[in-house]
Parts: C-alpha cells; sequence; structure tokens
C-alpha cells in the first residue's frame, strides 16, 4: 500500500510537472535579458570588445545575444554574469533581497530560455528567486531532444544534476552518459559540457549550479 501510496505521489508530482512547463504559461523575461546584458555592460563601462576579451565569446555572439537574435544557455549566462561581475539573477530578474526563498508549487513560475529559435532545447523553474547575491542556482528543467545547433558550455563552478523523468544525455568533453529516471550526475564546469533529453520527448531534471564567487 505504502509502495503504492509513493507511486501516486510521484505521478501527481510528474503531472504537476507538466501543467508549470505548459507553453501559455511561460514567463515573459527571456526578451529583456539582451537589454539587460548591455545595459550592465554599458554601466560599468565596457565595450562589447572587452567583454568579448573578458568571457572568450565572439563579439558576433555577444551582439547576437544583446539583440536577442541568439538564446545564452544557462552556461553562458553564468560567465557573462560573472564577467560583468554580477551574479545569475541579475541577468534573469531572478534576485530579489531575501536572506531565504521558499518556493509553494502553487506558486512555481517557469522561464523560457529561448529568445529565438536557435538554442530553444529547454525551459526551467528556479527554485530559488529571492535571494540576494547568492552564488548556487537550482533548477527544475525541461530538457528537449538535441539539436544541431546547440553548443557546449565551458564556465567556473560545479554542477549536480538529478533525473526526475525521462532519459538525459550529458556530453562531458570527450565522454558521453546516458543517464535514466534517478541516475545522478556531479561534474567540474570548466569540463566542456552539454546536456539534453535522449529520447523524443521532454526529460525533467533537478539542476543545481554553484557559480563560483564573483570577483
Amino acid at each position: 500500500m505504502l509502495i503504492q501510496e509513493d507511486s501516486k505521489r510521484y505521478q501527481q508530482f510528474l503531472k504537476g510537472l507538466t501543467e508549470h512547463f505548459k507553453p501559455q504559461q511561460e514567463a515573459g523575461t527571456t526578451e529583456s535579458i539582451g537589454v539587460k546584458i548591455k545595459n550592465i555592460r554599458e554601466s560599468k563601462g565596457f565595450s562589447i570588445d572587452d567583454l568579448a576579451a573578458r568571457t572568450g565569446f565572439s563579439v558576433e555572439l555577444l551582439t547576437q545575444i544583446e539583440n536577442q537574435g541568439v538564446s545564452p544557455q544557462i552556461g553562458t549566462l553564468i560567465k557573462l554574469a560573472k564577467s560583468l561581475k554580477t551574479v545569475f539573477g541579475t541577468l534573469t530578474s531572478e534576485e530579489g533581497e531575501e536572506q531565504y526563498s521558499v518556493v509553494r508549487q502553487s506558486d512555481r513560475e517557469t522561464t523560457s530560455r529561448h529568445a529565438s529559435q536557435k538554442g530553444k532545447n529547454y525551459n526551467y523553474i528556479s527554485l530559488a528567486p529571492d535571494v540576494k547575491g547568492r552564488h548556487m542556482e537550482s533548477f527544475i528543467v525541461k530538457l528537449e531532444p538535441e539539436t544541431p545547433d546547440l553548443e557546449v558550455s565551458v564556465h567556473d563552478g560545479e554542477e549536480f544534476i538529478f533525473v526526475i523523468d525521462g532519459e538525459m544525455k550529458a556530453v562531458l568533453g570527450d565522454k558521453v552518459e546516458i543517464l535514466s529516471t534517478g541516475d545522478s550526475l556531479y561534474y567540474l564546469s570548466n569540463i566542456p559540457h552539454l546536456v539534453v533529453s535522449n529520447i523524443n520527448e521532454p526529460t525533467y531534471i533537478l539542476a543545481v549550479i554553484y557559480t563560483g564567487i564573483t570577483e
């Protein structure tokens, strides 16, 4: 009976995730990310060439991000935040003024991380949006299957992933790991990495990212 009850709760949890990730419930903050990056860059007195030198990203890519022509991955945003001497939440409007954060199931908000069709491979729910100056980011992420235009991420920090439902493909340097429901993964973020759904439907993961201390 206890196993059946646990299974029922899990199925309800998955149903709730599916509801949260429906397109009509996606938050519309993505369109402002490029503007935020540009405004912060200019307020710091950095030219786009300066930012390119600090991040290792090309001027072309940074221009596309600022003009919302390409969607930055979470790893790209983390690297941009550190190079701009700010925190991840400042770029995504997910930073409050609190010392702790409680997110009730009914209050979760889904954020789409695609301003364009390029890079459209995941949405996420931030699980700690209100803590100021935090150096860990926690998400429930809906991963889509791999597409040819996706690029690996490299940035400072560490990452932990737990597969909630589905099957995930993780590219870590020259190695590929396939993780199923209940599997977990921990890696240093300076390893070139990419995570996608390994099946022809979404995979849900819990991801916790330590972004490192901002200089």
